[in-house]
């Protein structure tokens, strides 16, 4: 069933992923070591159902990304982390893997610097970033042509002051300093950063894969650690059922025990009809 979500996953054009460090036994050595949780999660802007896959790996590597990504190709929503670039730079005949920048991690480096100093450039960065967030929210219930025209007349505009306002501002600036980093981040990436707002069904930010994440990296306190790899990708196969599950409106618990239920006589050519979503969206998946 988890594989099966995957393959639904990378039917979709536009993905989100990101990654958080968990503890893993290492018996030999008689103490734990650092594994990763990899996830993804479908665009939210979508019509199709949402789901979340997430992928045990023993170490934070880019080829896992790379590896589960395989084959597949569309905008890609992520951090900067550079595991992910050679996804962006690989060369494929057919079209390549796009990177959509996240605007919270950019708003991140400013509202740092900005509690860290009350630096003003900051504020008036978090002031032009609010705005883009704005124009979301009053977007946020309309359909993908009438929010590509709402970003048209109102996002591009304020992202074009933006470029703007931070490159004049980038030339006064010192190298080496925090604000000069907080925005060589968002120039150096400006071209992922502004995709979203060419489209009405591209997504501004990564929150939705992050707010999948949280929970694991809160729950780890209290589980501590995996007990080896292969257990970790148990765990990881359960999480990706029971979150999308949640994302759906479900029950996990009623899910699971109904789905136990039936799996010993349940054919295979039929296993859509038991991931977990609501009949609605099983029913658009035929």
């Amino acid at each position: 069933l988890a594989d099966r979500l995957a393959e639904r996953l990378k039917q979709s054009p536009i993905l989100h992923a990101d990654e958080t460090p968990v503890a893993q036994l290492d018996p030999g050595a008689g103490k734990t070591k650092r594994a990763y949780l990899w996830a993804y999660h479908s665009n939210r802007l979508a019509a199709g159902p949402p789901i979340v896959v997430f992928d045990y790996q023993a170490s934070r590597s880019g080829r896992h990304a790379s590896d589960f990504l395989a084959g597949w190709q569309g905008h890609l929503m992520v951090d900067d982390y550079s595991g992910y670039k050679a996804s962006f730079n690989a060369k494929k005949t057919v079209e390549p893997c796009i990177e959509l920048g996240c605007w919270t991690h950019a708003r991140r480096k400013f509202f740092d610097l900005h509690k860290a100093n009350q630096s003003p450039m900051a504020k008036e960065a978090l002031v032009r970033i609010g705005q883009l967030y704005a124009i979301e929210a009053e977007g946020k219930d309309l359909s993908c042509a009438a929010r590509k025209q709402l970003r048209a007349e109102k996002s591009q505009p304020v992202l074009n002051d933006l470029h703007d306002w931070l490159t004049k501002v980038r030339a006064r600036t010192a190298n080496g300093g925090a604000a000069a980093k907080a925005m060589d981040y968002t120039l150096r990436r400006w071209a992922s950063f502004i995709r979203y707002a060419e489209t009405g069904h591209l997504p501004i930010d990564n929150n939705v894969v992050e707010n999948c994440i949280r929970p694991i990296a809160l729950g780890k306190k209290n589980w501590l650690f995996a007990g080896s790899e292969r257990a970790g990708q148990r765990a990881a196969a359960i999480q990706t059922l029971l979150g999308t599950a949640k994302l759906n409106g479900l029950n996990p618990e009623e899910w699971l025990k109904d789905t136990l239920e039936k799996l010993p006589t349940w054919p295979n050519s039929r296993i859509d009809e038991l991931l977990p979503l609501t009949p609605a969206m099983i029913e658009k998946l035929k």
